[in-house]
């Protein structure tokens, strides 16, 4: 289980995790959403151990992870923005990931199912936007972790290779991994999540199943239920 407790961050003046509460029972998906500056990525950070919070608990399966790194080799995690040694090639950054954090599990698969073998052996700094990402999400993957962390994982997808993660997401699901995801694409959300998270100004606003938010809010969809949480007179 993930416990978070009276979690506060401010960045100067600026207070971007406010006494946030959250636990998080392990096996499933669920997508930590809300507006940009909500607190999605610090909260996630927060738990990483990258950013270090101003007051609260954090708890992953009992241990206290504030201020500590060990328990990052337990997590498998994917960043927003992966910046990459532009000199080193997609193969020596896979076998240079591999080497450092070891233990790595097959990905050659993976290299399979989002087409990369024409790029094994070009410089990172020289690929597109999505084929970054590509190598991003292949880098996360490639490790046997119980828990996953995906921070706007379809950043620059094509659509093949958008069904080609949702794959991937379902399969590591079914083996009872816990999965938390940030995205502003709504309909990827809809299918892969099991609950929805909602941070609105550093806080939790919603915590429930998707037909919970929906009955919550009065609407028919998930876009409208957000729309509906995000208009003047309720934010």
């Amino acid at each position: 289980m993930i416990k978070i407790e009276g979690l506060h961050k401010k960045f100067g003046k600026v207070q971007v995790l406010d006494d946030l509460n959250l636990e998080i029972s392990m096996g499933g998906i669920f997508a930590i959403l809300g507006p940009n500056g909500s607190g999605k990525t610090t909260l996630i950070k927060s738990m990483l151990g990258m950013v270090i919070p101003n007051k609260g608990t954090i708890e992953i399966d009992g241990d206290s992870v504030i201020g500590k790194y060990e328990h990052r080799k337990n997590i498998n995690y994917l960043p927003q923005i992966a910046n990459f040694p532009s000199n080193l090639s997609v193969e020596e950054l896979i076998k240079m990931i591999g080497d450092l954090r070891g233990k790595a599990s097959s990905y050659r698969s993976l290299i399979q199912q989002f087409g990369l073998e024409p790029f094994l052996n070009k410089k990172l700094g020289h690929l597109s936007g999505g084929t970054r990402q590509k190598v991003n999400i292949l880098l996360t993957f490639m490790f046997d972790s119980n828990l996953i962390i995906l921070d706007e994982p379809t950043s620059g997808l094509d659509p093949y290779s958008m069904i080609q993660l949702k794959d991937i997401i379902k399969k590591e699901k079914e083996k009872g991994k816990t999965i938390l995801i940030t995205s502003h694409i709504i309909s990827f959300v809809e299918e892969v999540a099991d609950k929805i998270v909602f941070i609105l100004d550093g806080k939790i606003y919603f915590k429930g199943t998707i037909d919970e938010l929906r009955e919550k809010t009065g609407q028919a969809n998930l876009e409208h239920a957000i729309a509906k949480i995000l208009t003047p007179k309720n934010v």
